[in-house]
């Protein structure tokens, strides 16, 4: 346990002083460049662990269900951060959040850790062919050097019926002209085609740089696909609403604002606000509520087919036994649980997230394993690193999953940390624990026991007390700085 710690509160300026150690650990990569297995390293925008595998049957996600079949399904991982930019600079330098780094999400890796060598690059500089298409990074030029092309995204609009988008917007700014920002609606079936949606072009464009990397099999690739739904807006094809029966669809049992929390740790869904037809304050309807979840639903299996369309062209073009694939959604989201949308929270509903990794060149590792033990984020930087036989760099703040992989009864990590605006959140097995400060005073704390009420409905630190002054403590001694 001390050795653990000791290695998360790592000193995070030492990153400067690592180029000659890590120039000999590039000397002792275990395998050759033609050697090395391919990623595919699959994110999915607001991507909430509601799937089949994960032992829910409401959506319907076959194919994610089939990867998870063929992988090992990290049952309790965790983000660093519930909003997107921030997420996703944390994963990609598996480096710890911080009050002043990866805060929002507009936050860029490069400059919030600069000087920390990210995914990415390690990949392209031991040989890979690195290609970004859709969301990866949230801002498209953070480091960019670290992509062997440009990082691409799709022009194509989110939005298929573009009039009534724009009468949308002209009644919203009617209606509400004090938003500050008017969108179009919060969800649109429509009469398309996949390939008219950003992600279907983007996955589209995947399949083409698929079928290149084919021709070449000694050329490895770290290949990242960013599939921006289900991110609101809820644009998919009216196939996907059609799955399924909007009369059997309900918010959730907790839908109402908890009692007797601190400041800040419930938020006004403000991302959702901007969206025609949304109120700018007032708690949604239950009507509207349900509509938004069905729109989430056809996004989810909107996004599961895309990623079918990655698989079976793995598969077609007999890469899927050289080929990592890293299936991870950027960080929970809330659909009506504590009467919040969105994430931007210390909920579980925010900072749970599917993690799904197929390593077919693992001999150890069992098609269909399922693991328990606490994971975070950024772990998945040192997995890849040990997956593929690169050296980690020794920037690196996150411990290598691969052991459970192999051995899913392994205890993992004794908790996960992560944060949101100006509160702090520790997960150990059985409980969550939650601190909020304003101007760095103390304003209040939240616990919950996920054994009794997984849904966190009943605040504990009153009843509690040592076992909150503990987790504080424990939060003081290893979130990031």
């Amino acid at each position: 346990m001390r050795l653990y710690a000791d290695r998360l509160n790592r000193n995070f300026l030492m990153i400067r002083h690592t180029g000659i150690v890590f120039a000999l650990m590039l000397l002792s990569a275990s395998f050759s460049a033609a050697e090395r297995p391919n990623v595919l390293f699959i994110a999915v925008d607001d991507l909430r662990p509601q799937l089949a595998c994960y032992g829910k049957t409401t959506m319907q996600t076959p194919n994610i269900d089939a990867l998870a079949n063929r992988g090992v399904l990290f049952e309790r991982a965790y983000c660093m951060v519930p909003t997107c930019g921030a997420s996703r600079a944390s994963l990609f330098t598996s480096i710890r959040p911080a009050p002043q780094r990866f805060v929002t999400h507009l936050a860029w890796a490069e400059k919030d850790a600069p000087g920390v060598l990210p995914l990415h690059t390690h990949f392209k500089n031991n040989g890979y062919t690195t290609i970004s298409l859709g969301k990866i990074l949230h801002q498209i030029n953070d480091h960019a050097d670290g992509w062997s092309e440009p990082a691409w995204r799709s022009k194509k609009s989110g939005y298929q019926n573009v009039d009534d988008m724009r009468d949308a917007i002209a009644e919203n700014k009617r209606r509400w002209p004090r938003k500050s920002k008017h969108r179009g609606p919060a969800f649109e079936a429509s009469d398309s085609d996949d390939q008219d949606h950003p992600d279907g072009d983007c996955v589209n464009r995947a399949v083409e740089y698929l079928e290149t990397f084919a021709r070449s099999p000694d050329q490895p690739f770290f290949l990242a696909v960013g599939l921006t739904k289900p991110h609101l807006p809820f644009n998919a094809p009216q196939k996907y609403f059609d799955l399924y029966d909007f009369d059997s669809i309900d918010v959730p049992d907790n839908y109402s604002l908890p009692s007797d929390l601190p400041p800040r740790a419930v938020h006004n869904s403000g991302e959702l606000r901007a969206y025609a037809g949304i109120h700018p304050s007032d708690p949604l309807d239950r009507e509207s509520a349900r509509k938004l979840i069905h729109g989430y639903y056809a996004c989810v299996s909107f996004a599961d087919a895309n990623v079918g369309m990655l698989l079976r062209s793995l598969d077609r073009l007999e890469l899927a036994d050289s080929t990592i694939v890293v299936l991870w959604g950027d960080h929970g989201w809330q659909l009506g649980e504590h009467g919040m949308w969105n994430k931007h929270s210390c909920f579980e509903t925010s900072m749970h997230a599917p993690l799904i990794v197929a390593a077919p060149g693992q001999s150890d590792v069992k098609p269909g394993t399922r693991t328990d033990a606490l994971t975070e984020f950024i772990d998945i930087y040192p997995s890849l690193c040990d997956l593929a036989g690169l050296p980690t760099p020794g920037h690196v703040q996150g411990t290598s999953f691969l052991p459970l992989m192999k051995d899913s009864t392994l205890p993992g990590k004794p908790y996960a940390i992560g944060r949101f605006g100006t509160g702090d959140t520790i997960r150990t097995d059985r409980l969550r624990y939650s601190e909020y400060f304003d101007k760095n005073k103390f304003v209040g704390s939240m616990l919950y026991d996920h054994t009794t009420d997984p849904s966190e409905d009943h605040d504990i630190r009153s009843q509690r007390p040592k076992k909150s002054a503990e987790l504080s403590e424990m939060l003081r001694e290893h979130k990031g700085k």
